[in-house]
């Protein structure tokens, strides 16, 4: 059974940085793509980043410059670079992995831009 699961969110200040982390396990594949999505109280969660096996990456447009995505292999682990952070960023970031048949997601950790 594929798990995934996020680390790293907290509570920063406008205009600091965070580092999030997304593991995949439990497969002898690596993901296809794995993605970054995002969820602020009272909206829908919508897309932030993805990158595929290959390493082709996609941004929306508000953290176009700001957030960089990556990801390991060998490790099957992403990872969310957020620089330059705004409270409008302030969510619940959930991470996925995409497989051939199926999509997994995780729990979700919450990040918190606030002075």
């Amino acid at each position: 059974q594929v798990q995934v699961v996020e680390s790293g969110g907290g509570l920063v200040q406008p205009g600091g940085s965070l580092r999030v982390s997304c593991a995949a396990s439990g497969s002898i594949f690596s993901p296809v793509a794995m993605g970054w999505y995002r969820q602020a109280p009272g909206k829908q969660r919508e897309l932030v980043a993805v990158i595929s096996r290959g390493g082709s990456t996609n941004y929306t447009d508000s953290v176009k410059g700001r957030f960089t995505i990556s990801r390991d292999n060998d490790k099957n682990t992403m990872y969310l670079q957020m620089n330059s952070l705004k409270p409008e960023d302030t969510a619940v970031y959930y991470c996925n992995a995409v497989y051939r048949a199926q999509v997994y997601w995780g729990q979700g950790t919450q990040v918190t831009v606030s002075s």
